[in-house]
């Protein structure tokens, strides 16, 4: 079984029943012994982010959902190297920041949308629950690059990942998610 840390993306066995992780791609943030915390990549809700905060942000930015977990929270994974209290997941991916220093910064224009996704909500896991979920070979491990956040689409990462890989994994990639299909 592969360590899970920071930076670690799960992708659910391809016959997850849970709604919520079918076919998803989730990246860990933090993982340790108080639990375990990330954000679905793969599930892009129908809103923008301009819709959502209207006369916050002038942004045309995808929202994401980020997991079960608190659905009224904001939370953003970024390119922003410079951006006070951003957590670094991996080299060139962070995790929040200060809200009132990225408003600035998106306002006066200084931030791509490509450089930044944003999510309602969050995945999380509560101490040893992950462990065991894995003992169930309820997912797949895989490391991070920004690349799979940033320029892969969403509805297409599961099956890239798998793909990435190889193997039987990449044969994975194709099976139907109704088994009775194929």
């Amino acid at each position: 079984m592969k360590k899970i840390t920071a930076g670690s993306l799960l992708l659910a066995e391809p016959f997850m029943p849970d709604p919520n992780f079918k076919r998803s791609v989730v990246l860990i943030c933090d993982h340790g012994e108080h639990g375990t915390f990330g954000f679905v990549l793969s599930r892009k809700s129908p809103l923008y982010l301009d819709q959502a905060m209207d006369n916050i942000f002038n942004f045309k930015a995808p929202l994401f959902f980020g997991g079960p977990v608190q659905t009224d929270t904001l939370h953003y994974l970024h390119k922003l190297e410079n951006l006070e209290g951003a957590v670094e997941v991996v080299p060139g991916l962070f995790w929040g920041g200060d809200f009132n220093d990225l408003k600035e910064l998106i306002n006066g224009g200084e931030v791509n949308p490509k450089d930044i996704r944003f999510f309602l909500g969050y995945s999380g896991w509560s101490e040893g629950q992950l462990d065991e979920e894995m003992k169930e070979h309820s997912w797949l491990v895989h490391q991070v690059r920004p690349d799979h956040i940033f320029d892969i689409p969403a509805d297409d990462l599961w099956k890239c990942i798998l793909k990435e890989k190889g193997g039987d994994y990449a044969i994975m990639s194709n099976f139907p998610e109704d088994p009775s299909l194929n």
